[in-house]
């Protein structure tokens, strides 16, 4: 992954960065993002870009700039400042690290996003810098004289041309942003323009009060809207002009088309060699490689998203179940998506990729599982809109032997936060660690087919020829703690009816309520065998098995 610094600057020049000073001509190429961090050691890659968050004086400039230039980095990336006085530009000079200046109006955050989404390009198969998303919106803006933008059916922006200055201030908020404003869409949605432009072939013509006037075409293949282009322009255009965005429009589609099947395929191989990563084994270091993915003071976060998109359009039966299907995985994969751009954010060698219905995340750091689940819940904060999920995580890992352990730990802390109904909740597996060791003890019972004993079993037997509520009864007065009054309430009885229970509880069974030892294998048994319990059988039948929970088998009842 990588383009060249020229590149760079001609794409978001004119909009995001400006340069402040080079060191000769901007032939290097970009590598990476990097986000500066004070608190943490600088780890970057040569040709990387570092965002220097926070700094600012010359004189700490030029300090950064020296180290970045013992990487090779390509360039460091501060908030717009005056112009460098010759000590800093001969301190660019000599390092031959490039200078460049963000925006006031810009977050890092939006600069982060814009730069790895244009360095991401060369990812899906495109070699060619004059055959680019980008290329192909310059190509249009000069032949309508007008700042173009690429977008797909979310209203987010793919590519766009230069010239964009010239457009309006809501041209340039939805450039800083990659998305079309929420409110213009509203708007256009209201105005039934988006129905009428997914309708079209031709371009449209928009002219809404207080911007700049638009023309649009759909981008399709066939029937299949892909999204479409927007030139900002004064007045319709020509028919020639016309003809021409139209066919353009035809042109977007094949690299829309061409960068679908790339990316698809990436994230393919992506998942197939993080799953090789978290399983362990011999091949594990390979992939880890190819993954340029840091091996040691790893955690693994395991997330999984806790509703699924329904389709209740009335379809046939057979129908709305194929669609609910792609929709689903649709909505893992953006979330899956979001969660690798914010880790990625964090760390430059951090990795995520879906595997299953899992989100699963390997991400470096310098402290304990804390700064990991902190991290896990600023996600969960930043997507609770459209994305309800929950996100276990699992010890560090000192080396890549390690990295399986801490995947299995966070797989059964999600586990316990899927069985607890919870949403939206980040937790670590020492938050849950009893109720991991349950989860454990109910894999084994199931594995193994051990049948219930004991009082429990004479109990449940009980229960189920004569219709009694002996279990619940027993239940009710373990989780009081022996609270007559409070277990009565609990099962809506009456104190003495609850005492009557209780001895033909000790007369069936010969459970000694007095036994420490006896409480704690009654306890751990109406955990594991009643419904919804550890190992999934149901009242006396004891089914002892798997259900119907393809990743993880029945939650249990912790």
């Amino acid at each position: 992954m990588a383009t060249g610094l020229k590149r760079v600057l001609e794409d978001l020049g004119s909009t995001v960065l400006g340069v402040t000073a080079l060191p000769g001509e901007p032939a290097g190429q970009v590598t990476g993002v990097h986000i500066y961090d004070p608190l943490d050691e600088m780890l970057v890659a040569p040709g990387g870009l570092l965002l220097g968050i926070g700094v600012e004086g010359e004189e700490t400039i030029a300090a950064l700039l020296g180290r970045l230039g013992g990487f090779g980095a390509a360039g460091l990336v501060v908030k717009s400042l005056s112009p460098p006085g010759p000590e800093l530009q001969a301190r660019v000079r000599e390092t031959g690290v490039a200078l460049l200046g963000l925006t006031r109006a810009a977050s890092w955050a939006q600069i982060a996003a814009l730069l790895r989404s244009l360095l991401a390009e060369g990812e899906v198969g495109e070699t060619e810098h004059e055959t680019d998303l980008f290329s192909v919106a310059n190509a249009v803006c000069e032949l309508l004289g007008a700042p173009v933008t690429i977008e797909d059916r979310s209203s987010r922006v793919l590519a766009y041309s230069m010239r964009q200055e010239e457009a309006d201030e809501y041209r340039v908020e939805t450039i800083l942003g990659r998305q079309v404003p929420e409110r213009f869409v509203q708007l256009y949605e209201e105005m039934g323009f988006f129905r009428r432009l997914y309708q079209s072939r031709e371009p449209l013509f928009l002219d809404v009060e207080g911007m700049l006037p638009r023309v649009a075409i759909a981008v399709r293949a066939g029937d299949e809207i892909l999204g479409s282009m927007w030139a900002a322009v004064h007045e319709p255009l020509s028919a020639g002009r016309s003809a021409a965005f139209a066919d353009a429009a035809k042109i977007v589609a094949l690299h829309l088309l061409r960068q679908r099947t790339g990316a698809d395929a990436q994230r393919r191989l992506r998942a197939d060699l993080l799953a090789t990563v978290l399983a362990g084994g011999d091949q594990a270091a390979e992939a880890a490689a190819r993954l340029d993915l840091a091996t040691s003071r790893v955690c693994v976060l395991a997330a999984r998203l806790t509703r699924e998109p329904r389709d209740d359009d009335g379809s046939p039966p057979d129908e709305p179940r194929r669609f609910d299907v792609a929709r689903a995985e649709s909505e893992r994969q953006r979330f899956c998506d979001a969660l690798a751009l914010h880790i990625g954010a964090i760390h430059p060698k951090a990795s995520a990729a879906l595997v299953g219905t899992i989100a699963y995340a390997v991400l470096p750091l310098p402290g304990d599982e804390a700064r990991a689940v902190q991290v896990a819940e600023d996600f969960l904060a930043r997507v609770g809109g459209r994305h309800a999920a929950n996100i276990g995580v699992g010890r560090p890992a000192g080396s890549i032997t390690e990295i399986a352990r801490s995947r299995d730990d966070a797989d059964r802390t999600l586990r316990v936060l899927r069985s607890r109904r919870a949403t939206g909740t980040a937790a670590s597996f020492r938050d849950v660690h009893f109720d991991s060791l349950l989860l454990q003890l109910g894999d084994l019972v199931i594995a193994q087919e051990q049948p219930p004993t004991g009082a429990y079993e004479r109990l449940s037997t009980h229960d189920a020829d004569n219709g009694s509520d002996l279990l619940p009864t027993l239940a009710a007065y373990l989780d009081a703690f022996g609270n007559i009054n409070e277990a009565a309430a609990a099962v809506q009885i009456h104190p003495n009816t609850f005492r009557y229970r209780l001895r033909r509880i000790s007369e069936i069974s010969g459970l000694d309520l007095t036994d420490p030892r006896a409480r704690l294998e009654v306890m751990l048994q109406l955990r594991m065998y009643e419904p919804g319990g550890l190992s999934g059988s149901t009242g006396n039948a004891h089914r002892l098995g798997r259900s119907d929970d393809a990743d993880h088998g029945r939650s249990p009842r912790v």
